[in-house]
């Protein structure tokens, strides 16, 4: 089992099943329920489980959920909407929940009530149960008219104990679960009756399967690898400790709190995940947060009975992503779901899924302004096993063979469903995919029972016209220059050679990069030239892109999501003459460092569509 911290293209935090054996390895879910009444029957049996993996899992933790949410608001957090997206999606949980009307709701400080005819409310939480996440709780359940609260959790209780500075050996000495179980007389104080009923439970909500065998961690996007840069604020935060040289010598004694418990959060996740695949794992790591976070697994002390009982054995690998850059920033992969995640714009509240516009399939005209009339498709499709079968498959095919199964798909539905369709062999293009979808178009039941379908194929189309697309060769093409430019010359002569691509707005064609696709060829220069010589020609060469660099970041009239995110900026209001500076950077920090702080952003592995 492998794990990368840090993010992919697309994504974030991923975690890629492959059981194997191992050798020298690192050394070294449960619920809370008290009420004041017995909760009714499960109403909601579970369906047949496929073999033990990450899906499997996820949706076993979804329904524990989904037998509590029977006529309940539910209220979720952003990553367990995710997790849910994926692994079940929201459609068995709106059955779960029975009636006409929606019952789900964001959990936010803001988010609304329960009236007097809504007298429970389901919490699906995908963090600690502490401070402000406690606060929402309180806030929530205070404007409304609850009897029955249920709080579930993807933090285990050890971890809970943790967080609230219990000692590891009198937490071992403690029966039951006293954090929930005050949390639970807190629920019933704030619904205004301690004989109302509150449960607590924990329930493993942490990964989005995206397929059997491959899961990512939303709740995770935030956790990245620590930087060179970051040693100084290690020791800055420590002044009465040995100083710290290099990240070579952070262990998890000079990381912050909140480092360490997301850290065990991340943990407490694996250890479930290995628990439901009877394995015993032992753990590598490559990178110094990977390290600490392999260390902490390895010596995780509730795992120590599920040890000794599995039957299996799992090595668990954690890379660090900024060891590999050129993975997350670079175009030389040949597949099609790749560039889909790249060029079409990310659906809001989501870190791994992209908008699919469905207005072709309307009556509506494909202009913007209607665009945001229809709902937006997606790639997800966990209720449609034909589109599951699509969307598996272009995980693992090269461009040319995904875009000729995509068709493929598309003819077979429309034969199943006696449409009219027109063979054509030879090359698959855009408006050929399209001919085909629309035949779906004045057909409600075809249009129903392939909507998965029809949401990849669009995809697709939208994908193979999309500008960004056009420019993928030109990436790669330039990227090749850059590798052999950088083996034969030195860092100032290939700055050099980026300078004359860097180019105003009112000089920028169609053709030449946006100041997004600028930085991220800058991060991608960076990460493969590894180590090298600073001299007063690096100097100079790194001084005139960095000037070139905020000229063009000034008249832009307006940012793009990546660029928002660096600078902080929106639509430009500052003069001409003020540079925006990058975030966490100033104007003497050299570009090396301006490149590799970049990596901080969290749509590094979703480049800008231009």
């Amino acid at each position: 089992m492998c794990a990368e911290i840090g993010q992919v293209r697309g994504g974030t935090t991923c975690t890629v099943l492959t059981v194997k054996a191992s050798r020298s390895p690192i050394p070294g879910s449960v619920s809370s329920k008290r009420s004041s009444c017995t909760p009714g029957p499960r109403l909601c049996e579970p369906p047949i489980m496929s073999a033990p993996g990450v899906l499997s899992f996820t949706q076993q933790g979804w329904e524990q959920v989904l037998a509590k949410v029977r006529w309940a608001l539910v209220y979720l957090d952003a990553a367990c909407a995710e997790s849910l997206h994926w692994g079940c999606g929201s459609t068995r949980l709106l059955e779960a929940v029975g009636g006409p009307a929606c019952h789900l709701r964001e959990f936010e400080p803001a988010a609304v009530g329960g009236g007097a005819e809504q007298p429970k409310a389901v919490f699906v939480l995908s963090c600690l149960l502490k401070g402000r996440t406690v606060e929402t709780l309180r806030d929530i359940i205070c404007r409304s008219h609850f009897q029955y609260c249920v709080v579930v959790t993807a933090v285990n209780h050890a971890v809970h104990l943790t967080a609230n500075h219990v000692p590891a050996a009198a937490a071992a000495e403690l029966e039951g679960q006293p954090v929930f179980e005050q949390l639970e007389e807190k629920l019933c104080e704030w619904m205004g009756n301690m004989n109302y009923t509150a449960e607590v439970l924990h329930v493993p909500l942490l990964f989005a399967p995206v397929a059997p065998h491959l899961a990512l961690t939303p709740a995770f996007a935030s956790l990245f690898p620590l930087l060179p840069q970051d040693v100084r604020l290690l020791n800055s935060a420590r002044p009465d400790k040995r100083r710290l040289a290099s990240l070579n010598e952070v262990d998890a004694s000079a990381l912050p709190p909140e480092l360490l418990l997301q850290i065990r959060c991340l943990v407490s996740g694996l250890s479930s995940l290995c628990e439901h695949l009877g394995v015993r794992e032992e753990c590598f790591a490559v990178g110094s947060l990977s390290r600490i976070i392999a260390a902490d697994l390895a010596n995780y002390g509730p795992a120590k009975n599920r040890r000794k009982t599995a039957t299996g054995r799992a090595s668990v690998v954690f890379v660090d992503r900024t060891l590999d850059l050129t993975g997350a920033v670079g175009h030389h992969g040949d597949n099609l779901l790749e560039k889909i995640i790249s060029a079409l714009p990310q659906l809001p509240g989501h870190t791994n899924d992209v908008m699919v516009n469905m207005v072709e399939l309307t009556a509506l005209q494909n202009e913007e302004k209607n665009q945001s009339m229809v709902a937006p498709g997606c790639l997800a499709q966990s209720n449609d096993p034909a589109a599951r079968a699509l969307w598996e498959a272009l995980l693992s095919t090269k461009h040319k063979e995904a875009v000729m199964e995509v068709r493929r798909h598309l003819v077979e539905a429309a034969s199943r469903e006696n449409l009219p369709i027109k063979m054509s062999m030879g090359r698959v293009t855009p408006g050929q995919l399209m001919s085909y979808i629309q035949l779906f178009k004045n057909n409600l039941k075809a249009l129903v029972n392939h909507c998965g379908l029809l949401q990849l194929g669009l995809a697709t189309v939208q994908t193979l016209k999309h500008p960004q697309t056009a420019k993928w060769d030109n990436f790669l093409a330039f990227e090749r220059l850059l590798l052999q430019s950088i083996g034969e010359s030195t860092m100032s002569v290939v700055l050099n050679q980026l300078l004359p691509m860097i180019k105003p707005l009112n000089q920028r064609t169609d053709d030449d990069y946006s100041p997004a696709e600028l930085l991220i060829l800058l991060i991608y220069i960076y990460s493969v030239s590894g180590e090298f010589t600073v001299d007063k020609d690096l100097g100079e060469a790194e001084e005139k892109v960095k000037k070139a660099l905020a000229q063009v970041f000034c008249e832009e009239s307006e940012f793009c999501p990546l660029l928002q995110k660096i600078t902080a900026h929106g639509r430009r209001t500052t003069p001409v003459t003020q540079s925006p500076k990058l975030r966490g950077t100033s104007h003497s920090a050299s570009l090396a460092e301006v490149s590799r702080g970049l990596c901080l952003s969290q749509s590094l592995g979703h480049p800008p569509a231009g």
